[in-house]
């Protein structure tokens, strides 16, 4: 496919081809103007939107792209590794250390790929939905990602949270982002949709007036995780039609983000 943004970073378009059975080329400099925009689409969010592309890394991420992402734009693979990849995709091969400059890995796996991002997706509410909160940490986030996807439970991603197209996003959640593509709304629009659909939205918090999780019909609900430092936002707390705790050992203060949003999750589908 021929991308505008990309193809001057390329050098010779007589390599791209028809759009159609494009060629492999090769890029051995590693101040190449593609390879430097690669490191910028790894290190920005802002160089992310502008250029409405993002980056991802690994042999087996790129296979669930190739699967499942139609925005799959050019791959870069290290020499020596080979990825059956369609026909209108353009491959840039690169020798191994280059790879290594510009890999956010330590150990890369000797490829790299850029794919455009989606349109934003209407938000439309749903009973059974998590709403997650200023889950800030990339890990925390992917992991989630993954498990909702596992567990056919939709996501909405509200102010704060970290971006789930960064590498380290689309790697902790195992490809799940190119099956599931995230959704994203403000705490404004979910709370009149829900409200207009009459579903009621509970927030997970420890307090003492919280129901006990598995007394809930959290299926029927819309249900808010925080971020572990700092929680729901007050705001949120304020205007939610429940609160809802999970059960713990007296010693336990807390449970990981990501584990907390699991066990709601899997309460939703029992």
């Amino acid at each position: 496919m021929y991308h505008p943004f990309l193809c001057p970073f390329l050098g010779d378009k007589s390599n791209l081809g028809d759009g159609k059975n494009m060629t492999e080329i090769r890029i051995t400099s590693r101040k190449n103007p593609l390879l430097q925009q690669v490191k910028k689409l790894l290190s920005s969010k802002k160089e992310r939107d502008t250029a409405g592309l993002f980056v991802a890394d690994g042999t087996k991420l790129l296979q669930e792209a190739i699967q499942y992402w139609p925005g799959l734009e050019t791959v870069i693979l290290s020499d020596g590794v080979e990825v059956a990849v369609p026909e209108s995709v353009q491959v840039v091969r690169v020798p191994e250390d280059v790879m290594q400059s510009i890999s956010p890995m330590q150990s890369p796996q000797g490829a790299l790929f850029l794919c455009r991002l989606p349109e934003k997706t209407a938000f439309t509410p749903k009973p059974g939905m998590l709403l997650l909160d200023g889950i800030q940490d990339p890990g925390n986030l992917g992991t989630i990602l993954r498990t909702a996807d596992a567990l056919d439970v939709p996501v909405v991603l509200l102010e704060g949270c970290a971006d789930p197209f960064s590498h380290k996003v689309v790697r902790a959640s195992m490809g799940a982002v190119f099956r599931v593509p995230p959704v994203t709304a403000t705490w404004e629009e979910v709370k009149q949709a829900c409200a207009q659909q009459k579903i009621s939205v509970a927030v997970t918090a420890l307090s003492e007036k919280a129901k006990d999780l598995r007394q809930a019909e959290v299926e029927r609900m819309a249900v808010v995780i925080g971020s572990e430092g700092q929680g729901v936002r007050q705001e949120i707390l304020d205007s939610a039609d429940a609160q809802l705790i999970i059960p713990m050992n007296p010693h336990c203060e807390s449970l990981n983000a990501a584990v907390a949003a699991t066990i709601v999750m899997w309460q939703m589908k029992k």
